[in-house]
């Protein structure tokens, strides 16, 4: 999954809390969140003269990227085998960090878990994926 299609799965998942996510849709998100907002916090400062993180530029990207991205940590907690509600970890300094960081990083479960298809070997209708990650094709 690239840079884009991770970006387009995310705001078409946008409210789609169950599933799984790969570790690149989510890392690709996350990407796409820090530079979106640093590029908008240093326009909200030469423009409107106010701290990067409370401009209305980054203001409004914030919440435009804020349930996109709720949905993908809960989807990417699901890959690891962790219900969606360890999200709220999050409120926890430092050790709540952490764990999170970890959970982002560790390779989901192989196969199917409680929470859906494996989304590295399953195609999107559903379909085994062949080892170049390519669906085999259909013999008549």
């Amino acid at each position: 999954m690239g840079f884009l299609t991770a970006i387009r799965s995310c705001f078409e998942k946008y409210v789609t809390f169950s599933g799984r996510a790969r570790r690149a849709e989510y890392w690709w998100w996350a990407l796409f969140v820090m530079i979106g907002s640093l590029i908008l916090g240093g326009v909200d400062t030469i423009f409107f003269g106010v701290p990067e993180i409370t401009g209305p530029t980054a203001g409004l990207f914030s919440l435009l990227t804020f349930l996109p991205g709720l949905a993908v940590w809960v989807r990417r907690l699901h890959d690891v085998g962790r219900s969606g509600w360890w999200v709220f970890l999050i409120v926890i300094p430092l050790i709540g960090w952490i764990v999170l960081l970890v959970w982002a990083a560790s390779r989901g479960d192989q196969g199917a878990n409680r929470y859906g298809a494996d989304p590295v070997t399953e195609a999107e209708d559903g379909r085994p994926l062949s080892a170049s990650g390519i669906p085999p094709v259909e013999r008549r």
